[in-house]
């Protein structure tokens, strides 16, 4: 028991140096935020990013479309904002001194036939976040329809591992990755079979990142860098027997 007891007190110390290391806030910026999808969010399922269901892969509704300016062709999936209604700037619509955080899940397309201050809020060069309405409630009120804004892009906390969903078919694996913690969001992804060595991915859109190797019947791990360089590897996440489909659940965390 002491060996098991000293060998988690050891991972307790590792990962508490990983935290320490970890992402952290930006400062902050002006922009402005709309909302969307229902009073239950339901109509913001789906998504740029890929997610799916997000009240099922854990996001529920504290999530987020983001403009041209900040989706970056689907870079920045999984970033986390803290966002808080500029009650100085707007008293009569904007919530005095609370905030939520969100998830970046989704895509605000401009409007061109509109200008960008009257409709066409996602109009480059525009910072802006269309929310889903319960996360926008939370520091607007439903009136107002749109209020200026300051965010801080901050650490994602997210409960349990990072999380893989294997699609695709034979020669073409195309693996969404979810419940990133940490910067959130992937600059780089490897993938590697029992049987093959590291090989990097592309970003096929969103979340999703591809491969075109023959890998069926093999153990399958990852290393993943987030868009702070943190690196983690995902050794053997996806046992051997797996199927297109299925989602493989990781303990590793950033």
């Amino acid at each position: 028991m002491e060996k098991y007891g000293a060998l988690a007190l050891a991972i307790g110390i590792c990962c508490l140096f990983i935290n320490v290391n970890g992402f952290t806030a930006s400062g902050w910026t002006n922009g402005h935020a709309t909302f969307y999808g229902g009073s239950d969010a339901s109509g913001t399922m789906g998504g740029a990013c890929g997610y799916g269901n997000l009240y099922a892969t854990g996001y529920g509704t504290r999530t987020a479309a983001l403009s041209t300016a900040l989706f970056n062709d689907g870079a920045s999936c999984g970033q986390c904002y803290k966002i808080i209604c500029d009650y100085k700037s707007d008293p009569q619509w904007c919530k005095k001194e609370v905030s939520v955080t969100v998830t970046a899940t989704n895509f605000c397309p401009p409007n061109y036939d509109l200008p960008s201050n009257d409709g066409g809020w996602c109009n480059p060069p525009l910072q802006h976040f269309d929310m889903a309405q319960p996360a926008w409630e939370k520091i607007g009120i439903f009136s107002g329809g749109i209020v200026p804004v300051m965010f801080q892009r901050v650490p994602c906390k997210k409960h349990g591992g990072v999380r893989f969903t294997i699609n695709g078919r034979d020669y073409f694996e195309l693996v969404l990755i979810s419940n990133v913690a940490g910067a959130g969001s992937m600059q780089s992804v490897s993938i590697k079979g029992s049987n093959t060595g590291w090989m990097t991915m592309s970003r096929n859109w969103g979340a999703n990142w591809q491969s075109n190797s023959y890998l069926n019947g093999q153990s399958l791990s990852f290393m993943i860098t987030t868009t702070d360089g943190e690196t983690r590897t995902f050794q053997d996440i996806v046992p051997s027997n797996w199927a297109f489909g299925q989602t493989f659940s990781s303990p590793v965390q950033f």
